[in-house]
């Protein structure tokens, strides 16, 4: 690293999804506000910019490797200091990209946050609790586990990440209080797999117990689960979810798709019969629940008719939330041998009928909403209307609900909504009263 002046400016740009964000926060924690002024801009110049790097999928990999350049080249110009590369792909790919792009100071791998750390002659506190929230203030990301023990054939992230490590409940209890101090009001609980957190601590799923602990922080409201892996799904997650207050009436779990001969060569540890019954399941126990699920199309060996399979269960299924993915080949998985069939056309194509065909079902559940009283959250406020989100919707992915400016409304307040309009996926509503919401 070169010389400083007394107080080093870092620029943190974090790339790829809500796990990285997390990593994120947490390094620019670690760093004293007595030599370090953080931020996290993807436009502002700083001593030294860092970039989190995400290398899951090719298009990932592609949009981080463009940022790098292109910061890079800001740097040749002196418009920024030293360019310092950490997360998910410097950690696969760090030898090839330090050859080809020698002008970055320092790389550093997902694991590394203690080198990275070091590199900035800062100690690293495996035990603090300190975050530096980046999200708006009245939402945050809880990891509860790193790494993954899954064997899907078409994933890197166990290669990348290693094995499934969960947090401690007292860990994540004393994060999840210090962000409540912070005026965090809604937790989304992520990790690569949630079905397994507790698995490597006791032998069993202690997602419940987690859940338990996370609804006796004080000032915490609303609890989101994403990324539930289907197999060994802990079903008293779910008695829980439907007698706590607290806990949103939400699950993202991605099946990736419904075909039998596909879920077994993707090796998902379970076939269609067992995802048809767990839907069954999450929708009895759980009345009104909002599934979301991620799916993906052109896998190698999926045939029009395997496309029309999955085409047909997500009619049959009427997922509340829908994400598509095209299939993208990875070295050091199992699918990489199976070479990538599928023209990449062809899978847009697919992929563009599918949400063809979802947006048609959330308009119809949409509107099914129409005259309905909602508690949402306020997000946002723009020009001409709040932007808020009820319990079935997480920020950025799902939908939004405009509340018509009829009185003042603050960032983070929850407030009672009547829905008076309903589009493919956002909702329309105007406040209810009282004017101090609830």
């Amino acid at each position: 690293m070169r010389p400083r002046p007394q107080k080093v400016s870092v620029n943190v740009i974090t790339m790829g999804c809500s796990k990285n964000v997390v990593d994120s926060e947490k390094f620019m924690g670690q760093l004293s506000p007595d030599r370090f002024v953080v931020t996290h801009d993807g436009k502002a110049p700083a001593d030294v910019v860092v970039i989190n790097t995400c290398g899951f999928i090719q298009d990932a990999k592609e949009e981080s490797i463009d940022t790098i350049l292109e910061l890079v080249d800001a740097a040749k110009n002196g418009h920024i200091g030293d360019v310092v590369v950490t997360g998910c792909l410097s950690q696969r790919y760090r030898d090839e990209l330090s050859r080809e792009i020698p002008e970055v100071a320092a790389w550093f791998g997902a694991r590394d946050p203690e080198d990275l750390l070091a590199w900035l002659h800062e100690q690293y506190d495996a035990e603090s609790a300190e975050r530096v929230v980046t999200t708006p203030m009245h939402y945050a990301y809880l990891k509860i586990s790193e790494g993954c023990d899954r064997t899907c054939a078409f994933c890197a992230i166990p290669a990348i990440r290693g094995n499934h490590v969960s947090v401690p409940v007292a860990t994540l209890r004393r994060e999840a209080s210090r962000l409540a101090e912070k005026g965090v009001k809604e937790l989304i609980l992520v990790a690569q797999d949630l079905s397994y957190y507790g698995l490597d601590i006791s032998g069993r799923s202690e997602l419940a117990a987690l859940l338990r602990e996370l609804c006796n922080v004080e000032g915490i409201e609303w609890i989101r689960l994403h990324y539930a892996y289907p197999n060994k799904f802990p079903l008293e997650v779910l008695d829980l979810m439907r007698e706590s207050p607290k806990i949103c009436n939400y699950l993202d779990i991605p099946l990736q798709h419904i075909n039998e001969g596909l879920l077994q060569s993707m090796r998902r540890g379970h076939g269609k019969a067992e995802a048809r019954t767990l839907l069954r399941k999450i929708r009895e126990k759980v009345p009104g629940i909002a599934i979301r699920t991620t799916l993906m199309v052109g896998y190698p060996g999926e045939t029009t008719e395997a496309f029309q399979e999955l085409l047909d269960f997500v009619d049959e299924m009427r997922f509340d939330r829908l994400g598509v993915f095209t299939y993208s080949p990875e070295e050091d998985t199992r699918a990489y041998a199976l070479g990538d069939p599928i023209p990449e056309a062809e899978k847009q194509h697919r992929s563009d009928i599918l949400m063809e065909k979802q947006a048609g079902i959330s308009q119809s559940l949409n509107s099914g909403k129409l005259g309905q009283r909602m508690k949402v959250i306020i997000d946002a406020e723009e020009p001409e209307y709040y932007v808020g989100r009820t319990a079935h919707d997480s920020p950025e992915v799902d939908n939004e609900v405009l509340i018509k400016k009829t009185r003042s409304l603050r960032t983070g307040q929850f407030v009672e909504v009547a829905i008076t309009g309903a589009g493919v996926f956002e909702l329309y509503a105007t406040p209810v009263d009282p004017p101090d919401g609830l």
